[in-house]
């Protein structure tokens, strides 16, 4: 299986907070149903007891709901794997990215972590805004072969991954939007 990664905008950390429960993730309009109330039963001495509602949770496609620009991806994180992409593309030292308040700042979780929202710092949307689609490829190899990819990272795929990131940094800086990591396991 694996971790579901999906890079999102949002106007605002609370919005990309909202998204937690987002059944397909930020992108989607699906969200978990209520559960069912509990039935409430007398037993045999007239106390209350509860009664187990057993029924399957359920999704429901809720308008309302914002569709979020999202790019996805299995196995990149937004914290040591963007953190070290950062390194790479603005020469600021992986300690002091990871110092940034929004480098990977929890702003919902569910399950213990199975299901989080993180930020993505804006040093790192700036250097993707920045960036060509060349120095993107040029940044692709030396992240490649990172530890944290093995050091066999696809670099091919890598380059298109940052041009789609890229690509979503751009979008989020002409609506006014910040960069957002949804991730289920």
């Amino acid at each position: 299986m694996g971790v579901l990664f999906d890079y999102f905008s949002a106007p605002s950390d609370e919005a990309a907070a909202a998204t937690i429960d987002r059944v397909g993730g930020p992108g989607s309009q699906a969200s978990a149903a209520p559960a069912p109330p509990v039935q409430e039963k007398r037993g045999l001495f007239g106390r209350k007891r509860a009664e187990p509602a057993h029924v399957a949770p359920s999704f429901i496609d809720d308008e309302s709901l914002p569709v979020f620009d999202t790019v996805s991806v299995k196995g990149i994180d937004p914290l040591v794997q963007l953190g070290t992409l950062e390194e790479l593309l603005t020469g600021r030292p992986y300690d002091d990215v990871v110092e940034d308040p929004r480098s990977g700042k929890d702003l919902a979780s569910r399950n213990g972590g199975e299901r989080m929202v993180l930020t993505v710092t804006d040093a790192l949307a700036a250097a993707l805004i920045a960036a060509s689609d060349e120095q993107l490829g040029d940044v692709a190899l030396p992240w490649s072969q990172t530890e944290e990819f093995w050091g066999q990272g696809d670099a091919a795929a890598l380059a298109q991954f940052l041009r789609d990131l890229a690509g979503l940094a751009r979008r989020a800086e002409t609506s006014g939007y910040r960069l957002y990591c949804w991730l289920s396991v």
